[in-house]
């Protein structure tokens, strides 16, 4: 199965000819080409929510809102309908009192949550379970944090039990918060088919390999448990330096073993 993380760039950003309207159909466009079977979305707001759910009619879709009265299913994850069989799902905002929504803690500028789906493959017959979630921007405790929280969930199952993690993490691989998630048996898809060299960075401001950067890939597919990794790839597609988003999106094939 194929796995995309998003981060399409909030359709409420004053981003002038990159704003979401003049973006969108290249988008979805650019989603379609890698033929996913499910689709990890960050900062989605509702306008862009209505956008995915035509342009992927097909797919089911999963995703609490950030704020308590909020309606933007920020973290929300897409599926093909006829692949898998639903089993449940939830989320938790990743603060020292998870279960309160909107709630905030440590140094984190924004709420931050996670969503999670629990699947059965329908070829294999296998269940599996996935995160996706977006770690603060600003606050390194935060994101340290944030990242223990996850880690924390994700150890209330078996070591062999499939999972796979998504989402922007706000930071590359020499962060504290990324080495929490690997001490906590995370593994990177990419490095897994690429090797531990650093890949450069995945966010690049709608300027692509122009763009200047201290921090690497800071967009992710993990796995956890009994899940191989068959293909992996930094989506860089752009008409003429025009991008789907100021993130380069991520993809990678899996199998459930």
């Amino acid at each position: 199965m194929i796995i995309l993380t998003c981060n399409i760039r909030c359709s409420g950003a004053n981003d002038g000819d990159n704003d979401w309207i003049h973006r969108r159909e290249y988008c979805i466009n650019v989603i379609k080409s890698r033929n996913p079977d499910i689709i990890c979305f960050q900062e989605m707001w509702e306008d862009q929510f209505a956008d995915m759910r035509k342009a992927f009619s097909a797919f089911k879709c999963y995703g609490i809102p950030d704020e308590a009265n909020g309606n933007r299913p920020m973290n929300c994850i897409f599926y093909k309908g006829d692949a898998f069989e639903y089993v449940c799902s939830a989320g938790y905002w990743l603060s020292t009192t998870p279960h309160v929504p909107s709630s905030q803690s440590w140094d984190s500028r924004c709420i931050r949550l996670a969503n999670w789906i629990r699947l059965i493959d329908n070829k294999s017959g296998k269940e599996f379970r996935i995160i996706n979630t977006h770690l603060d921007h600003r606050g390194q405790t935060a994101r340290e944090q944030q990242a223990q929280v996850i880690v924390d969930d994700s150890l209330a199952y078996d070591d062999h039990y499939p999972q796979i993690l998504t989402g922007d993490m706000n930071c590359d691989k020499t962060n504290q918060a990324i080495i929490n998630f690997t001490n906590g048996g995370w593994e990177d898809s990419y490095q897994k088919i690429h090797g531990s060299n650093e890949p450069g960075f995945t966010f690049h401001s709608f300027e692509g390999s122009s763009f200047t950067s201290d921090i690497g890939k800071m967009d992710w597919v993990f796995t956890r448990g009994k899940v191989q990794t068959v293909a992996a790839e930094i989506i860089k597609d752009n008409q003429d330096g025009f991008y789907p988003s100021d993130h380069y999106f991520i993809s990678a094939a899996l199998e459930l073993e």
